[in-house]
């Protein structure tokens, strides 16, 4: 059994964020969730009807009525999003709190969220984008001061033929890729624990041999073990995710393209590149969703909803149905003479 101490709502939230880092979180991801823990946990304090101290506020006090208002009062300046996130916050802690015997349920499911559509897809602009990208990384720029096109073309094509995250593309090891040749695939450890494994194709492969190659040329044989992480930075130490961003944004301004790549987007825009090509190409939803690791179908039938429609406006736009357009309009008006 818990003591007193140990039902005190603040002690309980450092409990449940210890756990949670077990689960190698961002320390961004470890934030939002105190964040919105605390925020809440202030409404409830703070309700005049009972009101005390945050420190001395015990579960016991959160009750479904005294959590439908903490979120009334959370939900009135904040965005849909915003309150969904937090919504999920609260509800992963009190799985927690049921799942160590604390709680005998878990009370959000009585605590209405919104419903936040998800985002729109934000793939590079342009048809032929992605591939003046590859092209320009490809070749060395001697304004660098240290150059590596093949390090930087594999980041590049593991991200936009593969689609990979930031934190999945940083947790590859050398053997993260294998199988017999034309069967080769990527084995990848996925958000929220999914992993996934991912087909290769013969091109992507050889771009990920050649940087190898290349990386025992500058470090070492023994440095491209198969437990060692797959993407390094030029001294051959684990490329760190500030690393990571700033290679990718150098990548687009050494190619020109910083204005075709939405903002906000920057790696993920090579994800959605990759998901938004798949959709294009007649890819359902549910490969989709398997090869991008969605945890939702409907994330994954998003990126075929907004090709429908970028289709449609390219059909719209077909000069022969302009024509068509002035054709009927003329026989309409002609006809109601």
């Amino acid at each position: 059994m818990q003591d007193e101490r140990n039902l005190l709502l603040l002690s309980l939230i450092d409990e449940f964020l210890t756990s949670r880092a077990t689960r190698k979180p961002s320390p961004h991801t470890l934030a939002a969730y105190r964040r919105d823990l605390l925020a809440l946990g202030r409404l409830v304090a703070e309700d005049p009807a009972t009101p005390l101290p945050l420190a001395e506020l015990e579960i016991s006090a959160l009750t479904i009525r005294s959590l439908r208002a903490a979120f009334a009062r959370f939900a009135a300046p904040r965005a849909a999003a915003s309150i969904s996130r937090a919504w999920s916050t609260w509800n992963s802690f009190f799985a927690f709190l049921v799942a160590d015997g604390i709680l005998p349920g878990n009370p959000m499911s009585a605590v209405d969220k919104p419903v936040v559509p998800p985002p729109p897809p934000k793939p590079l602009r342009g048809e032929q984008t992605p591939e003046h990208l590859l092209a320009a990384v490809a070749r060395e720029d001697p304004r660098q001061r240290h150059p590596w096109p093949e390090r930087d073309l594999a980041v590049l094509a593991l991200a936009l033929c593969a689609g990979l995250r930031l934190a999945e593309l940083l947790a590859l090891r050398v053997d993260s890729l294998g199988g017999r040749p034309g069967e080769r695939r990527v084995e990848v450890a996925g958000k929220g624990g999914r992993s996934r494994v991912i087909p290769v194709e013969p091109e992507l492969d050889q771009v990920v041999t050649g940087y190898l190659e290349s990386r025992r040329r500058r470090f070492g044989a023994r440095t491209v073990r198969r437990d060692s992480a797959l993407l390094v930075d030029r001294y051959g130490a684990p490329l760190r995710r500030g690393g990571l961003q700033y290679l990718v944004e150098s990548c687009y301004r050494r190619a020109g393209i910083t204005d075709r790549v939405p903002r906000g987007a920057q790696l993920h825009a090579l994800r959605h590149t990759f998901a938004t090509r798949l959709a294009e190409d007649g890819a359902n939803a549910s490969e989709i969703m398997r090869l991008l690791g969605h945890a939702s179908l409907s994330t994954s039938q998003n990126y075929i909803e907004v090709t429908a429609d970028a289709q449609r406006a390219a059909v719209r736009a077909n000069r022969t149905n302009r024509s068509l357009g002035r054709l009927v309009g003329s026989g309409t008006a002609a006809g109601s003479e």
